[in-house]
């Protein structure tokens, strides 16, 4: 597998935020997200190619971690990640995968489905990227995968938000799942790179989601480390 890094640090996102972890990072992904905070995992792939035990072992050098989580890029089109994540837990750690929910599980070993769909305001705008916005918006939502996700295994979902608007967007993409999706699992993210940038979005986010039901989710690692690697 192409792994652009794997480091020890704390869960920033989600439900197990501030849980010490272990971050395994492939490279490679199949979404083009304008704001992508990774782009050295997703626009422009970089890294180096690495065996399952290679991982393993580097994962279990961590002696105090017992939670690691599979990211990217988009992890699951990651060759072998079924494999590296059928090792992990074999060896008793808690996987949670970060997926955009745009590949099937397909049986993958995971204790949390952090699945991350992405809303229009995702989509590159510049005419460079025409191709990209083509492939982007065609794949970024699929609710039947999403389903997938929800029936395989425990599960958040996380949507970053930009505007006020965004919110009505992906009312509309839960209805469309046709299922129940309790709103305390249904996690708004300030869409940013900066700890500023992230405060001044906090405020109305966090109105927001005090008046539809949703869970407010503040990124952790942005406040404490700043958008840099290994963190």
């Amino acid at each position: 597998m192409l792994i652009s890094e794997i480091f020890y640090s704390l869960q920033g996102e989600g439900s197990l935020t501030g849980v010490p972890s272990v971050f395994v990072r492939t490279s490679g992904c199949n979404l083009r997200c304008t704001w992508c905070d990774t782009p050295y995992a997703s626009w422009n792939p970089e890294g180096e190619p690495r065996t399952v035990d290679a991982i393993v072992a580097e994962v279990q050098g961590h002696r105090t971690a017992r939670h690691v989580v599979l990211t990217g890029g988009e992890p699951m089109i990651a060759k072998e990640i079924s494999v590296l994540a059928a090792e992990l837990k074999m060896l008793g750690y808690h996987i949670t995968i970060e997926t955009a929910g745009t590949v099937p599980p397909a049986g993958i070993a995971c204790d949390l489905g952090s699945i991350s769909p992405k809303l229009l305001n995702s989509t590159p705008q510049q005419a460079e990227h025409a191709a990209w916005r083509k492939k982007h918006e065609a794949i970024r939502w699929q609710p039947a995968v999403v389903r997938a996700w929800l029936e395989a295994c425990p599960w958040q979902l996380k949507f970053v938000v930009t505007a006020p608007g965004d919110v009505d967007e992906l009312e509309g993409m839960l209805d469309s799942l046709g299922r129940e999706v309790p709103r305390h699992q249904v996690f708004l993210m300030p869409e940013s790179t900066t700890a500023a940038r992230q405060h001044e979005r906090a405020g109305w986010l966090s109105e927001l989601c005090k008046a539809r039901g949703f869970r407010y989710a503040h990124r952790l690692h942005l406040d404490l480390y700043g958008n840099r690697r290994g963190t």
